[in-house]
């Protein structure tokens, strides 16, 4: 100690307790341990809850200027090139799949769409899903290490879908396989009437939102800036929490039971997303953990494929339900090409490395200038998209 601290504290030196102790008496240091913990993690879930409602709230307003702009993209044109990309465009807009694709196959059930259209927007859907999720690793951004982390993580999901379509695009263009596939395998489902699942974490969330769309009176802008700050205030709030919680503790419950094996990753993800029917939410949910260092890319990757299989059921169960053909038809190529690409990527090793490397890259890239994220944003999901529709055009 120099002689300054000890004349700033006498007392310090006599009674050996370091000028950088809590004081006993006052604040957070007060309280027991361990009740400083369970605040900490009621703090967390509280912060997620919020965090989802905002998530939720975003795709709320984006639905509210976004959807019905959808609708008239989705009908302009069956060209598989331009199919795709209104896919990737539309989806990034409402930022969900589930939501794009039920558009889809309401209207193939409706005659507005053909089967093989269809699949080309679909596939072009499973790309700009994963928007939600970049959006949120930049709530990282000022911190260099985590935005590493956190964008690639984000990237894999997206880079994955990349591949898929890269492999499965020329094919179905070529030989129709998915829509072939999906109307043999539709045809042992005729008849079949859907069922609507109840979704807990709707309900539970569902009325916070549109308490925030009345404030705003159903104002999308308003609605969209209000949700934004909501959830990126949320998310630091929880990375700060997770920070100074034992990580290691953590990292171990994950490493022994939900993420130990990449079968279990893949499960979680695949039985989580089914059971709030939608993607969005679950792969979103592990981007603060992954920038927070709890969870591993390697971690991330399989339970991100398990949510692309999990997000097919919504469109499945809106697709039985209107009982017809060629909707069932298309719901079926959603789940199809899903699946498909998993068994043509994951068991290879040199393919399954590659969405793995690029997204380690561009964590790197990230790491060393911070507009990265924001640039790979705007070309993959809005401006790439936007220009070649307009050259097709």
């Amino acid at each position: 100690m120099s002689d300054r601290e000890s004349r700033a504290d006498p007392d310090s030196r006599a009674k050996g307790v370091p000028l950088d102790a809590p004081h006993p008496a006052t604040g957070a240091s007060a309280l027991p341990p361990r009740l400083v913990f369970w605040l900490k993690v009621a703090g967390i879930i509280l912060a997620l809850y919020f965090f989802i409602v905002g998530v939720g709230g975003m795709g709320h307003a984006f639905k509210l200027f976004g959807v019905e702009f959808a609708e008239r993209v989705l009908t302009a044109t069956a060209n598989p090139f331009t199919g795709l990309f209104i896919g990737i465009l539309a989806t990034s807009l409402v930022q969900s799949s589930s939501t794009s694709t039920s558009i889809i196959v309401g209207m193939v059930a409706g005659g507005a769409l053909s089967v093989e259209g269809a699949v080309f927007m679909i596939m072009g859907a499973n790309i700009g899903t994963s928007i939600t999720s970049v959006l949120v690793s930049l709530g990282h951004i000022h911190r260099p290490q985590e935005l590493q982390r956190a964008f690639s993580a984000a990237s894999v999901h997206c880079f994955f879908n990349l591949t898929c379509v890269a492999i499965l695009f020329p094919i179905e263009i070529a030989t129709g396989f998915l829509g072939r596939t999906a109307k043999i395998v539709a045809g042992v489902f005729e008849g079949v009437g859907g069922m609507r699942l109840s979704n807990p974490l709707k309900a539970v969330t569902e009325p916070v939102i549109e308490a925030i769309a009345w404030v705003v009176q159903e104002h999308a802008f308003l609605m969209l800036a209000v949700t934004v700050v909501l959830t990126y205030g949320m998310l630091i709030l929880i990375v700060k929490l997770l920070r100074s919680l034992v990580l290691k503790k953590l990292e171990y419950f994950f490493d022994t039971h939900l993420f130990s094996t990449w079968q279990r990753a893949m499960l979680f993800g695949l039985v989580l997303t089914f059971a709030v029917q939608t993607s969005s939410v679950p792969t979103a949910l592990v981007i603060p953990l992954a920038g927070a260092g709890v969870l591993r890319l390697v971690q991330v990757y399989p339970y991100c494929l398990g949510s692309n299989a999990g997000t097919t059921m919504t469109a499945m169960l809106a697709a039985l339900a209107t009982g017809q053909q060629t909707a069932v038809i298309a719901a079926f190529a959603h789940l199809i090409f899903n699946i498909v690409g998993i068994l043509l990527i994951w068991p290879i090793p040199a393919i399954r490395k590659i969405p793995m490397k690029v997204a380690e890259r561009m964590g790197e890239l990230a790491f060393r200038n911070r507009s990265v994220p924001v640039i790979a944003l705007a070309l993959i999901y809005f401006i790439i998209p936007a220009l070649i529709l307009f050259i097709i055009r």
